[in-house]
């Protein structure tokens, strides 16, 4: 028992220092507030980002139909991402075709709900799901990212620090829990990321894994599996598009953001080690999900898509693998797979993403790399998210 006890207080010891060091951490590379801001963006990547050419937007300047934007002492102008959805208003007011350059929903279009998830840990879940929901807030969507993971990676991203801002309260549980559970808008939080909130997770989701099954002996509703798809139905016209970053297990939480999702995006590490983990993975799920389909749940998917990630284009056995991969599912496995890259895991050193990090903080080559696999990954799934809407 003694022994124990030491164990016990040796990792209390460690959870302790650790969180402090962290704190620290955070504090240092986001001092004075210990929060983020999003940067800037050079004409070039403005340009791309609205889909027209520099020209263009020079000649917008030019001829006074958008307001001034940040100007060097140079004459380079900068683009914030406020500024850009500036421009794709004045754009839009004269556009030929609807949605040209604001491509969220329209009348009539349901809100599109996206879960990122494997069952094995480390298969990119995080890191796709925040590039893809940045991508799509750059290029004029609303986004609402939904931290559905206790380890509460994704709402780390966003600057927040879960173990202190939220242990108490104001996290997914609070929406979902089965005893007096709070109006989802109150705990919806604004991030730095223009078109971008979040909905933060934390270790109290656990909670929710431990209560599920006293709450179906005593037959609470709405049952487990249609609490998130109820709770989101007050938020839901505010977005075009939600994202749910799951945890790495085929639990109560996971089960709850399938069922009140549109779409299912399974991230793949290609080695067959994770191909065999994930053929466990799909197996339990769809037993599950029959369990959750005979209990009343809808499970129809718009789409449903496998997503490469980590993939080296020169590592002979990832080819096999995939290739493996494309021949079993065919079009289910996107045409972009998502490159192993320095630039990705070098700037999640300093909690950014590649889309907020400054490309003169890499190799030129390196960065622009990493960010032209990611902006393909990321249109492709855009590009679902149209043909889901009938356009």
């Amino acid at each position: 028992m003694a022994d124990a006890i030491h164990i016990n207080r040796r990792v209390r010891e460690n959870a302790e220092n650790l969180s402090a060091a962290l704190q620290g951490h955070m504090l240092k590379v986001f001092a004075p507030d210990a929060r983020k801001e999003l940067r800037l963006f050079g004409a070039g990547e403005a340009a791309s980002l609205l889909g027209i050419s520099p020209g263009f937007l020079r000649k917008l300047h030019f001829d006074n139909r958008i307001p001034d934007v940040h100007t060097t002492p140079g004459g380079r102008r900068h683009y914030s991402a406020t500024d850009l959805m500036e421009i794709r208003r004045v754009l839009e007011a004269s556009a030929k075709t609807p949605g040209t350059y604001l491509r969220g929903r329209r009348p009539g279009d349901k809100v599109q709900v996206l879960s990122f998830l494997n069952f094995k840990g480390g298969s990119g879940k995080t890191t796709s799901a925040i590039h893809t929901a940045q991508r799509l807030a750059l290029k004029s969507y609303r986004v609402l990212c939904v931290d559905v993971d206790p380890q509460a990676s994704l709402t780390t991203l966003f600057g927040y620090r879960p173990e202190y801002d939220f242990l108490h309260s104001g996290t997914i549980y609070d929406a979902i829990r089965y005893e007096d559970p709070l109006p989802f808008s109150e705990i919806v939080q604004k991030t730095y990321f223009t078109n971008i909130d979040l909905a933060p997770g934390g270790l109290l989701l656990q909670e929710f894994e431990h209560e599920t099954p006293r709450a179906l002996i005593a037959n609470i509703q709405p049952p487990f599996f249609a609490r998130m798809a109820a709770a989101l139905q007050e938020v839901e016209a505010d977005y075009d598009v939600i994202i749910f970053d799951c945890p790495p297990q085929l639990g109560y939480l996971t089960m709850a953001a399938l069922c009140a999702s549109t779409g299912v995006l399974i991230t793949v590490i290609p080695n067959m080690l994770d191909i065999a983990s994930m053929s466990q993975f799909l197996q339990m799920s769809s037993d599950l999900l029959d369990v959750v389909s005979d209990a009343g749940a809808s499970m129809e998917f718009d789409f449903l898509r496998f997503l490469i990630n980590r993939y080296e284009p020169n590592d002979g056995p990832q080819q096999q693998v995939v290739a493996f991969l494309r021949q079993l599912f065919a079009d289910e496995v996107m045409v972009a797979p998502m490159l192993k890259s320095t630039a990705i895991s070098d700037a999640g050193l300093t909690h950014q993403t590649i889309y907020e990090i400054d490309r003169t903080q890499f190799h030129r080559n390196t960065y622009d790399r990493a960010v032209h696999s990611l902006d393909l990954v990321n249109d492709e799934i855009e590009s679902l998210l149209q043909d889901a809407w009938g356009r």
